[in-house]
């Protein structure tokens, strides 16, 4: 439970991200609030159950792509690095992004740019310590409710 606790001491302490991409945990929740459905495709992607392989398959992924200093700048203490829409669809694939957007209801464009915003400082807040978990995030279930409950503190 030292995850679970971290991710919520940072958001209830009104902690804001380290710098870069990903903005403060307050833009995160509005994010999230005003679109459940990302938090669900969200949490469909870091979840071990989750079709990426959770954030372990995520980080293979960056790291395939050419862009494992991309998402390890998000795990990591220093500043996040940004990434794009572009890039997103280029590490799921556009058949992934295709999925996304049909939950979001909106097109594969826009449900990359809506990740590309959330995505740097939400691993940015999972991972408190610097590292990725050994064991991942826990299942996409563990997630929903876990950054849920977040939500209805905040």
């Amino acid at each position: 439970m030292g995850l679970l606790d971290s991710v919520i001491g940072a958001m209830t302490g009104g902690q804001q991200a380290q710098g870069g991409a990903g903005g403060g945990l307050g833009s995160l929740i509005g994010m999230v609030t005003s679109n459940p459905q990302l938090l669900q495709a969200v949490t469909g992607m870091l979840g071990n159950d989750g079709e990426h392989g959770g954030l372990g398959g995520l980080i293979s992924k960056f790291e395939q792509a050419g862009l494992g200093n991309v998402v390890g700048s998000w795990i990591g203490n220093g500043q996040n690095q940004p990434v794009t829409g572009d890039q997103l669809t280029q590490v799921l694939g556009s058949g992934a992004i295709s999925n996304i957007a049909a939950k979001l209801g909106v097109s594969p464009d826009e449900a990359a740019g809506q990740l590309s915003n959330i995505l740097p400082g939400l691993v940015n807040h999972l991972t408190p310590n610097g590292q990725a978990p050994a064991g991942g995030l826990g299942n996409a279930g563990d997630l929903m409710g876990m950054l849920g409950g977040l939500l209805h503190k905040s």
